[in-house]
Parts: structure tokens; C-alpha cells; sequence
């Protein structure tokens, strides 16, 4: 397999969504995507890299790279990672991983975080191996409209 990792282009936001929908179980569709790359075009703290190999969109990473007190030059989030599943355990994770890695150094932030569901053990046990350590319980709640 030829693995790539790049920038999303317009032309990924239908594979892309269907990574977002039926990996990461969030619904989501190429209009819902093409609204939200308008919202942060031109705003570098947001990044998308998707993996191909021959010529499919197999995976994606999303970050955010934030301000934070007690991490002076800010950090990175990982919004998102999911491959799909007949390519997992073939280094497309760890290869999404390491790009997130490099946009942190270029960013001086030095740090990545991420949230992930607390029934994904696959997913914990991935993540320990890439040197992230369990520091807490993400929570969240919606705020009703006014």
C-alpha cells in the first residue's frame, strides 16, 4: 500500500464525511464539511490531512491549535482521527499521529490532547502507544438555545 498524508482538498469532503459519519459516528455531510472549511478558511489553527493510498481517502486527522494558561505557546487538539476499518493496523493511524506531531513543532505548541469515547479501548490502548497519557474525563454538555 502507497500511504500519502495531505492537506484535504474540497474534492475529499465526500469521503471525509462518510469517515466522520461511520467511523467517528458523528453524521455528518459534504455540505455540513464545505460550511464549516469556509468558516475556517484562511485560519491556520485549524488543520485537516487525510491519508490516501492509491487514490482513496482511507483517513483523516483534524486539529485545533489553542491558547491555553499553564501552556505558554498554547497547544494542539486532535479533533478527530479515524481510518477506515478495513485499514486499520496497517500504520495509517500512526502516520496521521505523527503529521499532528509535526504541525505542533511547526505551531510551537509542543503539546497534543485529545478526547476519544470512553468504550473505545482499541482506540485507548493506540493512543497510550503513541505516548499520549490518561490525564482526565472530557465532559460536555449542550447549552440550550435561548
Amino acid at each position: 500500500m502507497q500511504l500519502s498524508i495531505r492537506p484535504i482538498r474540497e474534492t475529499d469532503y465526500r469521503d471525509v464525511a462518510i469517515i466522520w459519519s461511520d467511523v467517528l459516528d458523528i453524521p455528518t455531510t459534504e455540505q455540513e464539511l464545505a460550511a464549516f472549511y469556509a468558516q475556517v478558511g484562511g485560519d491556520d489553527r485549524y488543520q485537516t490531512f487525510v491519508a490516501e493510498a492509491d487514490g482513496k481517502v482511507i483517513g483523516l486527522i483534524t486539529t485545533v491549535s489553542a491558547l491555553a494558561i499553564g501552556h505558554p505557546n498554547g497547544y494542539t487538539k486532535i479533533n478527530g482521527l479515524g481510518v477506515l476499518p478495513d485499514y486499520r493496523r496497517m500504520g495509517v493511524g500512526k502516520a496521521l499521529i505523527l503529521r499532528a506531531e509535526q504541525e505542533s513543532r511547526e505551531n510551537g505548541t509542543y503539546y497534543l490532547g485529545l478526547a476519544t469515547g470512553l468504550t473505545r479501548h482499541d482506540a485507548h490502548a493506540f493512543y497510550e502507544n503513541m505516548g499520549f497519557r490518561k490525564t482526565s474525563y472530557w465532559f460536555r454538555k449542550r447549552v440550550p438555545e435561548a
